[in-house]
Order: structure tokens, then sequence, then C-alpha cells
């Protein structure tokens, strides 16, 4: 689609306002709306915008930023009235002498994917994104979740059935091809997925849907959540992802005839680069204090740092081939969550894989038929599987000393990550929470 395509395409839709959206570090989505009238001038020169007060952005003296749209993420927002229908634009960010702007996250997603083109490769992502809603709480603390169901449950009357067809049609109106949606195991928590696509359309499509789900669950008076652990006790929210290779002439580079599992050289490289770089990886793919709520035993999450065919206890699981499907053969990791910010998430798991294909790594013995969470730490230590960091805190401390990834995400990017996460870590460390009231406050 090129200029003029868009233009005639927004007067069909009866547009009258546009959002332009990019990211901050954290993956907060940011927008400048204008009138539909001064499209045609920002689609030719871009608009200035005061980047100052945006986390991970310019300094007050260097404040202007030139954001310019990607004409291919034209949607409209379903949700907007139609006297006041509203479109988005997701856009790439510049500085005035007109190079990209280094902090942009989706720009730094985009540098990485250039440099594997040309290799002559694409890299497809296809996530699980999984989220709870929420009833009102009327300024309550706990979450109320709005149903009771379970894994795959089915009631024809029931009204989250409702809200997620709603939701799915929705995210079809806005260019994402939903495959399935489903209740997940926990009350309240449900997975919409679309099929894949490279990177940075993955990217967007995430972002997408987060504030899709966000704004259809609001007009049903309901609260949608992509925290990764909003209740304790029960199952959190993660977001694995399907990851392949494809080349140029449309074949997966996952995929071998000769070998047990039918993996090439290339995916074995890729596994091994994403086990080695896990610890560090997960700061970025699980980046809140909350996500290592969620990366604990017994939840379905995965804690240790191994891979498997099948086995959901594993880091990566590699799906079971089926005969005469050899474009579905893939890595599945399993550590990230919602809350990350895809293009940083993807530029990480990216940089982590081909680490481990341009160094020839080898990945461990598969830990097929193995339940690593009933190993004691002595048969863990022999089988020689390390664990996923246990706080925001120590995978920053990994992140640090990982200098594949934060090449990847560029000085500028890292530096504003770990300042955001650490401000983060600090903010939680201080704060008394409900358990130390309930346990110390007589007992001490």
């Amino acid at each position: 689609m090129n200029a003029d395509d868009l233009l005639k395409r927004v007067r069909e839709d009866n547009v009258k306002f546009i959002s332009l959206q990019f990211t901050d570090v954290v993956g907060t989505v940011k927008s400048v709306d204008m009138p539909v009238q001064q499209l045609p001038e920002a689609l030719e020169n871009g608009i200035w915008f005061d980047g100052s007060s945006v986390e991970g952005f310019a300094r007050i003296q260097e404040s202007d930023m030139h954001l310019r749209p990607d004409i291919d993420t034209y949607a409209v927002l379903p949700w907007s009235p139609i006297e006041l229908r509203r479109a988005r634009l997701f856009c790439d960010i510049y500085q005035p002498d007109g190079t990209p702007f280094a902090g942009d996250p989706r720009g730094t997603l985009k540098r990485i994917l250039a440099k594997l083109k040309e290799r002559g490769w694409t890299y497809n992502v296809g996530p699980e994104p999984e989220f709870f809603l929420f009833k009102p709480n009327n300024g309550g603390v706990h979450p109320v979740p709005h149903d009771v169901g379970g894994y795959f449950d089915f009631s024809p009357h029931d009204e989250a059935v409702r809200v997620r067809s709603e939701l799915m049609e929705a995210l079809r109106s806005m260019g994402l091809e939903v495959e399935v949606g489903h209740h997940e195991v926990a009350i309240g928590q449900h997975e919409i997925d679309f099929r894949f696509a490279d990177a940075l359309r993955t990217a967007d499509n995430v972002l997408t849907l987060k504030y899709t789900v966000k704004a259809i669950a609001a007009q049903n008076g309901l609260v949608a959540s992509f925290m990764p652990k909003p209740i304790f006790g029960i199952n959190g929210s993660g977001m694995h992802c399907h990851q392949s290779l494809f080349n140029a002439e449309g074949e997966n580079l996952f995929y071998s005839d000769d070998d047990e599992y039918h993996l090439s050289p290339i995916a074995y490289g890729f596994i091994a680069g994403q086990l080695h770089h896990a610890r560090a990886l997960s700061a970025v793919v699980a980046p809140t204090v909350n996500s290592y709520k969620r990366l604990v035993p017994g939840y379905e999450a995965p804690v240790y740092v191994g891979w498997a065919q099948i086995n959901r206890s594993a880091l990566i699981r590699i799906p079971r081939f089926t005969k005469g499907q050899h474009k579905a053969m893939r890595a599945e990791l399993r550590c990230p969550d919602p809350s990350c910010n895809p293009y940083l998430a993807f530029t990480a798991m990216l940089a982590a894989a081909l680490d481990g294909i341009d160094r020839g790594m080898t990945p461990p013995d598969p830990l097929n038929n193995v339940n690593v969470y009933h190993l004691t730490p002595e048969e863990r230590a022999q089988w020689n599987i390390r664990e996923l960091p246990g706080s925001l805190l120590e995978a920053l401390s990994e992140l640090e000393s990982d200098s594949v990834i934060k090449s990847a995400l560029g000085e500028a990017i890292y530096e504003t990550f770990r300042r955001a996460k650490l401000e983060e870590w600090d903010e939680f460390r201080i704060r008394v929470m409900d358990w130390e009231v309930e346990r110390f406050l007589e007992s001490a």
C-alpha cells in the first residue's frame, strides 16, 4: 500500500482522527492524535514531537523527535464511536538530522532484522499471549475474576465466551489473523492466538492485541490485565513464543529429514544460543518484579534451563513433527510474559539465537520424559540444569554481564532499560506487603 492507497482507505472508512503510535522502552504505547486532514502532510514529512518526557528518549536540551508513519500498519480502532472514528499507524522515530533514533524499540528490532535479511533469512514468531478478565473491584486491592471456568471449558451461556468472541472479532477487524481463543487454566484467564508472522509485524500485533483487549473489556464493564501473576496460588499469564527461521525461498531452516527430532544444525544452534543466554534473556522477556512470581515451580511456567520435545517443564519445547508439515517446525520459548516490550523481547531472543548459530553451539541432551520439577537439586546438577533468575534484580545482574544481548539492544536502549528496571526494583523493595504485615505485625 502506498500513500495514495492509504488516503483512499481512510476516506472509505470514514476516519476522523489518526493516532500515530510508538512505545517507550518499557513497552508503554504512546500516541499522538491528529485530525485526518493533517494525514497527507504527516505521510510526506512526518511530524515533530517533544521526546523529553518519554521514558528512554531525549534530554530536554535535545528533545525534538520526528515520527514517520509506517503505512502498512494502518488499522481502524473498532471501539471508537462512528462519529469520532479513529485509526492508528505505528511509527518509526528519527532524530532531527534524519538518522534513526537509537532509543526507539521498534527501530532496534528493525536493525537486527535488517542484518538477518543480509543472510537471506526471516525470523518468524507466533506468540500465545494470556490475560485475565476481572470484574470492577470498586477500589479494592485484590482482583475478582470474571468467571469460574477452567482450561478449554465451554458453556452455552458463558458470559466470558461472549466477551472473548467480541475480542476475537475486534482483533480480526484490525488485521490480525486470529487462529483460536480459549479459556486458560486459571479462573478468569484467557488466551487468544494469532497466526505467526515476521518478528516486526508480530511485535506490532502483540501491542495491538493488548490495547484492543483492554478497550473492548472496558466497554463490557471489565478490566483486562496482562500482569504475569495477578493472583496468588493459581497460574499466571505467559506469552509462549513459537519461533522459526525461513530463507528467501520460503524454506524452513529448522527442518532436517535426517535427524531424530527433524531438527537442522541451524535449529540446534538456535536452541543452544537461547539456552546459553537464558538467564540474561529473562530480564528482557520477563521484565517486571511480578514476572518472577510467575516463574516458580508448580504452575506450568518454566524455571529450569533445558529443552525437550513435548515436555512442558522445559524452557524450550519442540512441538512434535507431523509428516508433510515441514514448515511447521519450530522452537517454543516458554519464559516470556506479556508484560514485555515485544520489540525488545524479539530483538534479544534473536540475538541469543544467532550467537548460538554463529558459534556452532550444541544444546545439552533433551529433557524428554523428565519432569524437571521432580528432580532433586543433586539430580539437576548431574544433568547440568541451571535455573532462571529468581528475581528481577538477579536477572538484571545477568543481563549486565551479557555482551551479546546488550549489544543487540544498543547502549541507549540498554542504559535506559536498566535504569527504569532498577527504579522499579527499588520501589518494590521498600514497599511493605500484605504478607509481611500478616506474618510479622504481631509475631515480631
